[in-house]
Parts: structure tokens; C-alpha cells; sequence
């Protein structure tokens, strides 16, 4: 089958759609990357990393499910928009907001008891060392080509 037969049975409407959801995915990347701070944490442990990246689409979640409880907040320097309840809002003014919502909305958790300073680790306690590997260079290109150029 050929591409060109293929190209008939996907309808416009749903390459439209299908397109929309990719630009989607793509802004929801970069607000994790830059609001979220999705590629700041950094450790060593696929374990953790992988966590943190879960942790970080949670919150976008959040902020997914609290945009009918937001309202725009301009800064100083922004022109006050009317409220109009048809337009979308973004995760950035959701993120603005959020601390207003949270206040309203509480939270199930009870407030955290001070437990004072802890004693850390007891003396003579041996730490595991990590386990050391080799750093990995590249390769040095061949100098014949350069020889040849001459």
C-alpha cells in the first residue's frame, strides 16, 4: 500500500484533531519545563527522576482541573481584561491563582507539628560510597582528512 492510498483514509477532521492534540502536548512540555521545573531535578536514580517527572504532571493536572476556579490576576504592567468567561485559560494564570484557590478551597491534611532539630547521623556510621564509572570521551576524529585538505 502506498503512501498516497494511506493519505485517503485519515479524514480531515480527525488530522486536524490529531494535529491540535500534538500542539497541545508540545505547550504542556514546555509549561512543565519552564513553570514546573520539570528537567531541574537531578539525580542519579532512574528511580527518582522518574518521580519527579510523575510529581510534575500531577501538578499540571491540578492546575488542568482548577481553570473553571481561576480568575486572571494581571500583573502591574498588564492592561485589566475584561472577565469573559469564554475564553480559555492558560495553565500560567491557573498557576497565578493558585494560591487563592488553595486558601478557599483548604485542605484535608492536618498542619504540620514542629519536631525540632534531629540528631542526624551517629557517630562512626560508614556512608555507602557510590559506585564510581568510567567517563566516556568521544572519539578523536582521524587526522588523514585534515592531512589531505592541506
Amino acid at each position: 500500500m502506498s503512501s498516497a492510498n494511506e493519505r485517503e483514509e485519515i479524514s480531515p477532521p480527525v488530522a486536524y484533531q490529531s494535529f491540535r492534540q500534538r500542539f497541545d502536548i508540545e505547550h504542556m512540555f514546555r509549561f512543565s519545563k519552564q513553570r514546573l521545573l520539570m528537567t531541574q531535578f537531578q539525580t542519579p536514580d532512574v528511580e527518582h527522576e522518574e518521580n519527579w517527572i510523575r510529581l510534575v504532571m500531577l501538578s499540571y493536572v491540578q492546575l488542568w482541573a482548577a481553570k473553571e476556579l481561576a480568575t486572571h490576576l494581571p500583573r502591574p504592567w498588564e492592561r485589566p481584561k475584561e472577565q469573559n468567561n469564554d475564553k480559555i485559560v492558560t495553565p500560567s494564570v491557573v498557576q497565578r491563582d493558585f494560591h487563592r484557590i488553595i486558601s478557599e478551597i483548604g485542605t484535608p491534611a492536618r498542619s504540620p507539628k514542629t519536631r525540632g532539630n534531629s540528631i542526624g547521623r551517629v557517630q562512626g556510621q560508614a556512608q555507602t560510597q557510590r559506585t564510581k564509572h568510567p567517563v566516556v570521551q568521544k572519539q578523536s576524529k582521524s587526522t588523514p582528512d585534515k592531512q589531505k585538505a592541506a
